[in-house]
């Protein structure tokens, strides 16, 4: 006999977006189940966001070992080993999944269903034990997963991606990283100042998504000087004995053998195994069922989307703010809160850091740009370069978005996206302190330009040809 649960709120997917979805609708009285098939802990821990920073943080120590002269310091001997630094990641790695699974953990037993889930009706899912759940509303937020073309499919054990590099027991010799997104730049550029030879693979012809010509013209002479960049090229892939030999033609034609294949081509959501028909929805051209962004409702249904599945903005603050805005609007339906969201906010940890915010100058805005190659305390670091652009909108100089590749550029980003989200003009940015000598300093140039193009806010009597304003 098939055992029947119900619920009032069944989340399909314990990771970022998952936990935060549970523990919001049980927070507003919810009975909850949470449905996973590993509880293993979540993308960030295990795979993305922190064994990332940790390679990329042993990269940084040996960029810094070598680029001490600058200050009249002499090191020798320095030697990457690279079993030590990939044991490291590892172990940090480990200590971090270990925490998340102990914080999932904690949430009743009675909640936690491990199984895979598939809808055999739009309120009803079937586990793939055959246990079945009747819940009142269901929240899915099953993550994605790395996608691999075709071409690369066949290489075997020299085929990465972010979800088995760093599993390797050794630094490779040769690496080629095909994708220059965020996963793709950061690994890319880490790799290389850890002693990797690396070559960076792209069909387009621009890096990260980044928008402003001079901020990606910046990154451009940036990642050239770490590694070897071929863009607006295709590949073909064949294995060897010890690895692979790629090939390509394009803006430019070459071919070399790589000891490993890293490919960061995008994650698509993990939809596949839903059976989504049975639950009624209408999806996209990709497969993503329709919703509302502010509500994270599939339509009119009792269905939401959570996190990456959702395949809006695949970032850790979005999807812990997509699963509380489901979690709540599940409680509440067919009552529905529209979320005030966060301005599209992204970095890419290369370094200098990258980061792209809001809107751009396509939407025909006033734009300001600040480049750090003479900016007074980047100079005194050692690490003047990079260049910043600001987007504000007319006629009173409110920011609306900006690019960057500058030193301390996750730090920048955040005060730029604070204040694009509190509607802050240029001329009030402006006027907040900034201590001297500071990279925030760097601010002030493009501040300024955007001032210049905005008209001065003058009391209702009084204009630029009456300064009695009589």
């Amino acid at each position: 006999m098939t055992r029947m649960l119900r619920c009032d709120v069944a989340v399909i997917g314990a990771g970022t977006a998952g936990l935060a979805a549970e523990r919001a609708a049980r927070s507003n009285g919810a009975s909850t189940l949470l449905i996973d098939p590993h509880f293993n802990g979540t993308t960030c821990a295990n795979v993305g966001c922190m064994p990332s920073k940790l390679l990329i943080a042993a990269s940084h120590a040996a960029h810094a070992a070598r680029s001490t002269a600058m200050f009249g310091i002499t090191v020798s001997g320095i030697d990457v080993d690279g079993k030590a630094v990939m044991q490291r990641v590892r172990n940090e790695r480990d200590r971090f999944a270990r925490l998340t699974r102990e914080s999932i953990a904690d949430i009743p037993a009675r909640i936690r269903l491990r199984g895979r889930a598939s809808f055999i009706a739009p309120d009803s899912l079937e586990l793939d034990d055959g246990r079945q759940i009747e819940a009142r509303n269901i929240i899915i937020a099953t993550g994605s997963r790395p996608f691999v073309p075709q071409q690369f499919a066949k290489l075997g054990r020299c085929l990465l991606t972010n979800e088995n590099i760093f599993d390797l027991e050794d630094l490779p010799r040769r690496l080629a990283v095909v994708g220059s997104g965020p996963i793709g730049l950061e690994l890319a550029q880490a790799m290389a100042r850890l002693g990797v030879e690396v070559t960076l693979f792209d069909r387009n012809d621009r890096l990260g998504g980044i928008r402003c010509d001079k901020v990606h013209a910046a990154l451009k002479r940036i990642i050239e000087s770490d590694l070897a960049l071929q863009l607006g090229v295709d590949l073909e892939a064949e294995p060897t004995d010890d690895g692979a030999h790629l090939s390509w033609s394009g803006a430019a034609s070459g071919d070399a053998d790589f000891d490993h294949v890293l490919v960061a081509t995008g994650r698509p959501p993990n939809l596949d195994s839903l059976g989504l028909a049975a639950a009624g929805l209408e999806l996209d051209d990709n497969g993503v069922p329709l919703h509302d962004r502010n509500t994270m409702q599939c339509g009119d249904s009792r269905i939401f989307l959570a996190g990456d599945v959702a395949d809006d903005l695949p970032l850790l603050h979005e999807a812990s703010q997509d699963g509380a805005i489901a979690g709540r609007n599940a409680v509440a339906y067919p009552a529905s809160m529209q979320a005030d969201r966060f301005p599209p906010f992204s970095i890419t940890f290369t370094s200098p850091p990258v980061a792209r915010i809001g809107q751009s100058e396509e939407d025909g805005v006033i734009t300001g740009t600040a480049d750090f190659s003479d900016q007074g305390r980047a100079r005194v670091e050692g690490c003047n370069q990079g260049v910043l652009t600001l987007y504000a909108a007319a006629p009173d100089g409110r920011l609306i978005g900006a690019d960057l590749c500058t030193p301390a550029g996750e730090h920048l980003a955040h005060m730029l996206a604070w204040a694009i989200q509190q509607g802050q003009t240029a001329s009030q940015l402006l006027e907040m302190p900034y201590y001297h000598p500071t990279i925030e300093e760097g601010l002030k140039q493009a501040l300024r330009t955007i001032c210049a193009a905005t008209p001065i806010d003058l009391p209702q009597n009084q204009d630029r040809g009456d300064p009695a304003g009589v």
